[in-house]
């Protein structure tokens, strides 16, 4: 077996000989000082003080040093090492300094400029008061009740009692969404809100008490008083021993957290597919009070001085209903409302055109307020 190699002189390997290791730290050193940026002083770190580094390979060489020789290799090679990475720390606190002053000019606010040239943005009208009137109705102990826009022909018209040949389902109310194929469609935009109470009744058992707020959609032209995209309120009741008075009370609750305490309310014929007996609700102007009547000395805008408001078309859910839900109509009976959105917003304050409703004006809804 041969002996070691203790006269194996270092300096022979070039990468740990003085020279080159002054060069390579020379090199790292100019490097880092040039960085301008810190991405660039990034990639100067990644070039000489990365694992892969002039250096780092060097320093990888001493271990195959006799044990006399590795110190004073461990000492040239460690000590260059050392000086780069001091160099890069203190070149990164320059340019983090640099950086920070340049934000703080080109960032800068001038907080003397005018601030409310911009007015702030806020909820629109109509969403604020649908809440309103749905949270008077989960008050009484209501659910929230939602359902698809886009609704099959049997939810919005089948179930719900309307025959073959009602005029709803032709083409001058209804809008019928195109099958992919181009072929015949079952689908619509549903023309009210009450294919939530035939959902709410497949998806629960009696008792139900729930209320579904929620966009519609029909054929109508935008005028003063009418919009062919508009909300409702829909509202359901199934329980056993469910009357007409239920449903006046329900009513007159609604009327007096919406509008006032004190106002009266009438029930008056009417009809609907869905529902028999059926009748529209007139509350008593809240403005007037019915004073206007009869006086022309105090006419009333809100009422066109007839001292009463049409708000709701409401009524005795028809069996039927029931019985395409799946529902016992020998145990069960049940009541439902409809109450129009925009309806109760013209009324409550004053709105008398539909379209400051639709056409987005900042104006129109900064009148009521930053309510969120």
């Amino acid at each position: 077996m041969s002996a070691p190699n203790n006269s194996y002189d270092p300096v022979e390997v070039t990468p740990l000989h003085p020279d080159e290791v002054a060069r390579m730290r020379d090199e790292a050193l100019r490097a880092v000082a040039e960085a301008a940026s810190l991405e660039q002083l990034k990639e100067v770190r990644l070039a000489h003080a990365g694992d892969r580094s002039p250096l780092a390979l060097a320093n990888r060489e001493i271990g195959a040093l006799p044990p006399a020789a590795r110190a004073d290799a461990g000492k040239r090679v460690g000590g260059a090492r050392r000086e780069i990475s001091e160099a890069i720390k203190a070149r990164q606190a320059e340019l983090e300094a640099e950086r920070d002053a340049r934000v703080l000019v080109e960032e800068a606010v001038d907080v003397t400029l005018p601030w409310d040239r911009s007015q702030r943005g806020a909820r629109h009208p109509l969403t604020t008061i649908a809440e309103r009137m749905t949270d008077i109705f989960v008050g009484m102990g209501f659910e929230v009740a939602e359902g698809p826009e886009i609704e099959a022909e049997w939810f919005n018209f089948d179930a719900l009692n309307f025959l073959p040949d009602h005029p709803a389902r032709t083409m001058q109310d209804t809008f019928f969404v195109e099958a992919p194929s181009g072929g015949p469609s079952n689908m619509v935009l549903r023309t009210h809100t009450s294919p939530v109470q035939v959902r709410a009744l497949l998806d629960r058992e009696p008792p139900v008490y729930v209320v579904a707020p929620g966009k519609t959609f029909r054929t109508d032209e935008l005028d003063a008083t009418h919009t062919p995209v508009f909300h409702q309120l829909e509202g359901l009741v199934v329980d056993e021993g469910i009357t007409m008075a239920h449903l006046r009370g329900a009513i007159d609750a609604f009327v007096s957290g919406m509008f006032g305490a004190g106002l009266k309310t009438r029930f008056r014929p009417s009809y609907f597919p869905f529902t028999e007996p059926s009748a529209e609700v007139d509350m008593q102007c809240f403005v007037c009070r019915g004073a206007s009547v009869g006086n022309p000395d105090r006419p009333c805008r809100t009422c066109g001085s007839e001292g009463w408001i049409e708000v709701a078309g409401c009524g005795i859910v028809n069996p039927r209903v029931l019985t395409a839900a799946g529902v016992d109509t020998e145990r069960y009976s049940g009541w439902a409302f409809g109450l129009g959105v925009e309806r109760t917003l013209m009324f409550a304050h004053g709105v008398s055109d539909m379209h400051d409703m639709v056409e987005g004006d900042v104006r129109f809804t900064s009148a009521f307020g930053m309510e969120i």
